[in-house]
């Protein structure tokens, strides 16, 4: 691969150039649209057995905000940003795979006769493994919370995500069911001057092997 040609794609230069945002505009606001699109792209990313097992809460309201605020350390993003979700990971439940597959058989994608090919070894790679099944909550998430990362630097939005939260209070406060885990929390909003760009990384020759 030539390295000046992929330091041209606009895909690799927006992931090259992203960096956690520190400072947001609190007068910026993003619109229902805006908010669903970002989560629209976000669950494009893969999961295990197409399980799709995650779900989004859009904190953006005033007393939203005011309620995540002090459960989360009351960082600045969570009140400043226009939006910071609540990015939720469900413990996989390998029974939900016909349904999640339909579409792909209504489409022609995949033949009917292929989704027990998939529930059945899915079923027997989870379902007796509590560790597995949290494990896939927390990946899921975060492949989709990683594709919200970078469709918001694309749309010209910083973002933030983040860990410093309390689980426990986060999970009772906004009501999540009991199979699911509060994996992160992901600000975006408008950027106001003052935000760091990306910092350097390790090299690359200190943690690439080839065998």
């Amino acid at each position: 691969m030539n390295k000046e040609i992929s330091n041209t794609n606009a895909v690799i230069e927006c992931i090259l150039s992203r960096s956690a945002a520190k400072y947001y505009d609190p007068a910026a606001t993003l619109s229902d649209e805006e908010i669903f699109e970002l989560v629209r792209i976000g669950t494009a990313a893969p999961t295990s057995f197409h399980l799709q097992n995650w779900r989004f809460i859009a904190v953006r309201t005033r007393e939203a905000k005011a309620r995540l605020s002090p459960i989360a350390w009351n960082q600045p993003a969570i009140t400043d940003a226009a939006v910071t979700f609540v990015v939720i990971g469900q413990l996989v439940d390998t029974s939900v795979i016909p349904e999640r597959l339909a579409p792909l058989v209504e489409a022609g994608v995949m033949p009917a006769s292929m989704v027990a090919e998939w529930e059945n070894p899915a079923r027997d790679l989870y379902m007796a493994y509590p560790e597995r099944r949290r494990d896939e909550a927390v990946r899921t998430a975060t492949f989709g919370a990683s594709a919200m990362i970078y469709a918001a630097r694309s749309f010209g939005l910083g973002s933030t995500p983040m860990i410093g939260f309390d689980a426990e209070a986060v999970h009772r406060e906004f009501e999540l069911a009991a199979d699911e885990i509060p994996v992160m929390l992901l600000s975006v909003g408008i950027e106001r001057p003052g935000n760091w760009a990306q910092k350097p990384r390790r090299p690359v020759a200190d943690i690439l092997d080839f065998v």
